[in-house]
Order: C-alpha cells, then sequence, then structure tokens
C-alpha cells in the first residue's frame, strides 16, 4: 500500500522547526506497541511488538497478541516487505542502532520477561541475528541510549506480575570482541526505581528522563502508577547529576530523546492526566499529550518547542487508523537526520500502524 507523502512546516515557540512527513503505513491493519526498530543495510527495520487484533479491545474481552515478524522499508520505497522473524514473539524491550545493526535488549511476552539480547543485521536481502550477552536479569519497560559504543540501560520490571520498578543501571561496552564482552552494574541514579522512563545521549552523557513507579498503597494489594518529572544525568567519568524538572510526565515518549544541536528533544508521552479514567474514557480517549519538549543544555532547562503531528478524523473512536496520533511506546530512530517514530499505541489499548517522520531544524 502506498500513502501519499505529506509535509507540514511547523513554526512554534523556541528556536527549531519541525517538517513533518508521513512514510508508508506498516502492512498490518492495527500496527504494533513496543516494538523494537533501527536501522540497517539503508532500511529501517521494525521488529516484534504486541497489539489486540482488529476490531478487538482488552476491555471488551480482547486478547493481545505477541509479535515475531520482522519488517523493512528501504528508503524511498512505497512499500514495506516482510523479512523474517525474531526468536521469539516478545516485545517493549530497548531498542538502538549501532554500526548499522539494530540492536535489542529484553524484552517481554505475556507470561514472562526476558534477559535475551540481540543483533540483527540487513544487507542483500539477507536477515543475520547475532546474540549479545544476556542482560544481568529479566528485563523489559526499560530504557536505554548509546555514548559511543557503550549501551546503558536504566530501569524496567523483571516480571509481568512485578509489583515494584527496578533500580538498575548496566551498560555494555560493545566495542569490544564478542568473547570479551560483559554487562557492568552501575550505581543507579539518585531517585525512585522506574519504568518506562525517556533516555537520552547528548555530549558524552546519559540522560533518565521521567517515567513511572509502581506504589502499592497501604492496604491495597495492587500496584498503582505514579507518573515521575524528575531527571538525572550520567557522566562516566564522575556520576549522577540531578537536572531540572520536566514541566509535565512524558512517560513512555519515543526513546531515546533526540539530540540537536545542545538540546534534548522530547516527542510526546503520557503525562498521566488520563490515566485514573482510562477504563471510563475506553474508546473516547483522546490520545497523549503531544507537546515536543526540549532540554536547554545552556539554560539547564525544559521549554515546549512545539508539537507531534496529529490529525484527528470524525471516526476517530471506532477507526482509529484513519486518524494520525501522537504515539508512546515505541522507539525514537534516527534515519539520514529525520526522526522516525515507527508505530506504537495511539491510545490505551489500541495502536496505530502509521509511521511518522520529522526533520527538527534550528532556525
Amino acid at each position: 500500500m502506498t500513502l501519499t507523502i505529506m509535509t507540514q512546516a511547523c513554526h512554534q515557540e523556541g528556536e527549531l522547526d519541525f517538517a513533518w512527513r508521513q512514510l508508508p503505513q506498516l502492512p498490518d491493519p492495527v500496527g504494533f506497541a513496543g516494538a523494537f526498530s533501527g536501522i540497517s543495510g539503508g532500511h529501517l527495520l521494525v521488529a516484534g511488538g504486541s497489539n489486540f487484533p482488529e476490531n478487538t479491545r482488552p476491555w471488551s474481552g480482547g486478547t493481545k497478541y505477541w509479535s515475531d515478524r520482522i519488517f523493512a522499508l528501504e528508503k524511498g520505497a512505497a512499500q514495506w516487505k516482510e523479512i523474517g522473524r525474531l526468536p521469539k514473539p516478545m516485545g517493549y524491550g530497548v531498542s538502538l542502532t549501532w554500526r548499522d545493526q539494530l540492536v535489542m535488549l529484553g524484552g517481554a511476552d505475556q507470561q514472562e520477561h526476558y534477559r535475551d539480547a540481540y543483533l540483527l543485521r540487513y544487507a542483500d536481502d539477507q536477515l543475520v541475528t547475532d546474540t549479545l550477552p544476556d542482560l544481568p536479569e529479566p528485563n523489559a519497560y526499560a530504557s536505554g541510549a548509546l555514548i559511543g559504543d557503550v549501551v546503558y540501560i536504566a530501569g524496567g520490571l523483571d516480571a509481568p506480575q512485578a509489583q515494584s520498578c527496578k533500580h538498575s543501571f548496566w551498560s555494555l561496552d560493545l566495542s569490544k570482541p564478542a568473547a570479551e564482552r560483559q554487562w557492568k552494574k552501575l550505581d543507579p541514579w539518585p531517585g525512585d526505581p522506574r519504568m518506562l522512563s525517556v533516555a537520552g545521549a547528548m555530549d558524552g552523557a546519559f540522560y533518565l528522563l521521567s517515567g513511572v513507579l509502581l506504589e502499592v498503597p497501604t492496604g491495597d494489594s495492587l500496584a498503582r502508577r505514579k507518573y515521575l518529572t524528575d531527571a538525572f544525568r550520567y557522566l562516566p567519568d564522575s556520576g549522577w547529576e540531578k537536572i531540572s524538572d520536566l514541566p509535565h510526565a512524558v512517560a513512555a515518549a519515543p526513546s531515546p530523546a533526540h539530540a540537536e544541536g545542545g538540546q534534548l528533544l522530547v516527542f510526546g508521552g503520557d503525562d498521566g492526566s488520563l490515566a485514573d479514567q482510562n477504563s471510563i474514557l475506553k474508546d473516547e480517549h483522546p490520545g497523549f499529550n503531544t507537546a515536543i519538549v526540549v532540554y536547554d543544555q545552556e539554560t539547564a532547562g525544559w521549554r515546549k518547542a512545539g508539537s507531534v503531528l496529529t490529525d484527528k478524523q470524525p471516526d476517530a473512536e471506532n477507526n482509529p487508523n484513519a486518524s494520525t496520533w501522537a504515539p508512546v511506546t515505541t522507539p525514537l530512530v534516527v534515519w539520514d537526520g529525520e526522526v522516525i517514530l515507527p508505530t506504537g499505541e495511539a491510545r490505551p489499548g489500541v495502536r496505530t500502524n502509521r509511521v511518522l517522520a520529522v526533520k527538527p531544524s534550528t532556525k
């Protein structure tokens, strides 16, 4: 299926312009949340993830489907192709691009969380899957970023029924020979355990932004989410420091955040403002926060710099894929200078198969 490309130039407050367009839709009628994504061999790869099959919802008895399918989109192509399968159906791990390969770390399915770690590369119509050292512990819903050849991964959950988040911080030097690669356990950030955070890397530092804390209230047996607005920076030579709080939570926003000209950009996210109403709103949920918030190294503060491209149609409740949403629970991928937001969650329990692309530029 070929999608007509649409470009929208946004001139918002701040010092950045955003030229938006849409790439061909993923060839699944629903789309996926929690997919892995990266660049290899001149192709955008999207692998795994989960959804509720077409015309089903979690509140109406729908059963979550976990995918092992791998899709590839060549630069400039009008349609995707399916190129292979993951070793197992899974999603909600960390995915990054390193040396023209897709790095996949951890993940989950309905029954368990995994320690698995892989490198995927695609060239000459061949998909090759290599293994990396297993994570120190099972983990999903973590966040990660690369500083050079070293990958850092923070937080997450170790099991589907976990009542608390992880307060773990690990690193792996990918430049070492395969036999010498080992995960290092590092001191965690000076804040709450968390999952669904946004990671980032800029000028040799790792950033950990927002996320969700799980807490079991007194007298209750079920964990509840607390949406976090705090943020931290890690320098490999000196450790952690707190930076300015975000203006609102950005849980599950596309990760890692995009670094551009001394600024770290976060596209949308779940601010938690409707979290207590999800079961009431159902298909009337309006979607997640669309704000693009930016951390500026020079001012050491945050500002809003624009909005994620959205286009709500009159039938958005019953036909969500006719509309364009600000997605969450999806990776952020940089492809030849463009930021790609591939598929993801449009609103609670509902996926999107749209693929957004934006080129930020400094005014």
